[in-house]
């Protein structure tokens, strides 16, 4: 019987074996029995964490393929918010031609998020009963949450999830579900969840390991302290992945709750923090990301190469330079300081590479010298943001407006709305998060299309894309290997 390519054992450990000793050791505990390993992990978690944690920045071959960033950036290119200059890495994604089922994005993207599952199987798989410590259930917590975070991004990006009316299509086909003995099912069962199970399914499974992982997290678990401490999840991030979950999945009130949970202890940067260039762990309000060493940088392929405008990369050197939508920079405030994140239409002579002279340049992103810039997965000023967005669709457009000047008293002094919409949070998200990962699945799950092609576009001209929502191409369809492989997909179940 054919089985998933991505949870093949013996394909995990060669695809591993070479990636040197940051990252999983599999020599040490493929041989072992659940209960030796368990202890092993007992004494050493970095053991199977760093294994996790590694494949998120892995350079898997190619200058657009490095780990988590590569694929939150392809996305972000599939918006109207993120304009270029030429076509380059990443324009593929940009001109919606990189979804097909032969194409080397959709088995990239399926690979990484199904390794992400693999990788926390491994963990889940050695606590059939649970842990027991605090730092068993800090071990298990992180693999829940990093599994739970993959089959939310997986169905977002392998299916049209929306029905026309805003609702969540539950019925329609999902992802296979790759569990553990550990989860309570059989051989049999696990065997029969390697299928296309409903988005309802695939979501609920996501909710539960999310929110036992929240449990888990809350019984005493510190991460280490320092920058590579970042790189761990902790309750608050925990809290931060499931208040996405909840927003994704329209529960308001849980989204809410936990988003203002999750940013509890963090601040919000200030006007000088803002032009940071985003790329130190360390900022007050960075909740997760990883420390970028000398040791881990990857240069050229790398996500500060393609959308920093001022590190000497590929952005820098203007061979794809990632500029902002030139309708979207018209909504920022000239009052906002976000505003001189990017050049206005005339761009900049003054900045230092050719990229970052362009009109619409984004400046946000920086550059530290060394290609040692850290990746931010998540920050505190997103989760104001799905608090107001939350509050908003109850209808508490007051208490909306509260949150929300917590984030702009340090962004717009003047801004001081009494009442907000929900088309002033997600206008505020798109400015705040730019470049970060959101604009597409935001897109998605809000029902939205894009059109660049407006008088006054700053978009390539053959990229001109008027493209509505529910439309077949934001959707990816299943790599030609995982058909080809799974003999639980039939060719008929394809996306179209």
């Amino acid at each position: 019987m054919k089985v998933l390519k991505y949870m093949s054992m013996g394909l995990l450990t060669l695809a591993l074996a070479s990636c040197g000793s940051d990252y999983l050791d599999t020599e040490y505990t493929r041989h072992l029995d659940a209960e030796t390993a368990g202890e092993a992990a007992g004494r050493n978690p970095d053991v199977f964490l760093n294994g996790m944690w590694s494949w998120q920045v892995e350079y898997q071959g190619n200058h657009d393929s490095f780990g988590l960033m590569s694929s939150l950036l392809a996305k972000d290119m599939m918006s109207e918010d993120i304009a270029v200059n030429g076509f380059h890495w990443f324009c593929y994604d940009y001109d919606f031609d990189n979804r097909m089922y032969t194409y080397r994005r959709t088995r990239e993207e399926w690979g990484f998020h199904y390794t992400d599952i693999a990788k926390a199987n491994e963990i889940i798989g050695l606590y059939p009963e649970g842990g027991k410590t605090a730092d068993e259930k800090g071990l298990l917590g992180q693999a829940l949450a990093i599994r739970g975070n993959a089959y939310a991004y997986l169905v977002q990006i392998f299916q049209t999830y929306m029905n026309a009316d805003g609702s969540i299509n539950r019925s329609a086909a999902g992802v296979p579900l790759i569990l553990t003995t550990s989860d309570g099912y059989t051989l049999d069962e696990l065997d029969a969840l390697k299928g296309r199970n409903t988005v309802g399914a695939v979501l609920d499974q996501a909710e539960k390991d999310l929110t036992a992982a929240v449990e888990n997290l809350s019984e005493g678990y510190k991460r280490p302290s320092g920058e590579s401490g970042k790189a761990y999840i902790d309750l608050s991030v925990a809290q931060g992945l499931l208040a996405r979950y909840y927003l994704l999945t329209q529960q308001w009130d849980k989204a809410a709750a936990a988003a203002k949970s999750a940013r509890a202890g963090y601040s919000q940067r200030t006007q000088k923090g803002l032009m940071d260039g985003f790329m130190d762990v360390t900022a007050s309000d960075v909740m997760w990301g990883f420390n970028h060493t000398s040791e881990t940088q990857t240069a050229y392929a790398s996500y500060f190469s393609h959308i920093s405008n001022l590190a000497p990369g590929y952005a820098g050197l203007s061979y794809c330079s990632k500029l902002i939508d030139a309708r979207l920079y018209s909504k920022i405030a000239d009052d906002d300081y976000r505003k001189a994140l990017f050049n206005g239409p005339e761009g900049d002579k003054t900045q230092p590479t050719a990229g970052a002279r362009l009109p619409y340049a984004n400046l946000k992103f920086g550059n530290d010298g060394s290609w040692t810039m850290d990746y931010i997965y998540m920050r505190a000023a997103e989760m104001v943001l799905i608090e107001a967005e939350a509050l908003a669709r109850l209808g508490k457009n007051t208490e909306a407006a509260a949150v929300m000047k917590e984030l702009m008293q340090n962004r717009q002094p003047s801004w001081n709305e009494a009442s907000v919409t929900v088309d002033d949070v997600l206008l505020q998200r798109r400015i705040e998060l730019w470049g970060e990962g959101f604009a597409y699945f935001d897109l998605k799950r809000n029902n939205k299309g894009i059109d660049r092609n407006y008088e006054g576009s700053n978009h390539l001209a053959g990229s001109l894309h008027t493209i509505p929502a529910l439309d077949p191409r934001w959707t990816y369809q299943i790599p030609q290997s995982e058909m080809q492989e799974n003999s639980h997909i039939k060719d008929s179940e394809q996306n179209p």
